[in-house]
């Protein structure tokens, strides 16, 4: 069983059309991949941000008044 050329090398060539495609083919799978992630992260820290801000909210007590300083008497 020995290795030939022709099972490692294609004997055909591609056109360069051919070679655009595949490229153009590849560079919009790894765009909308990219893109995906990109909306998922985009989703999860925007629930993170509204949980977060959720738990604040009861949190925040109102605010004291403050007193007027006490006037010296005269």
């Amino acid at each position: 069983m020995t290795a030939t050329k022709g099972e490692f090398f294609n004997p055909a060539k591609l056109s360069s059309r051919d070679k655009a495609e595949a490229t153009d083919h590849t560079a919009r799978a790894i765009i909308a991949a990219e893109a995906s992630a990109r909306d998922k992260k985009t989703e999860k820290l925007k629930a993170l941000r509204l949980q977060q801000e959720a738990d604040a909210e009861p949190k925040a007590a109102p605010a004291k008044k403050r007193r007027s300083p006490v006037k010296p008497r005269s």
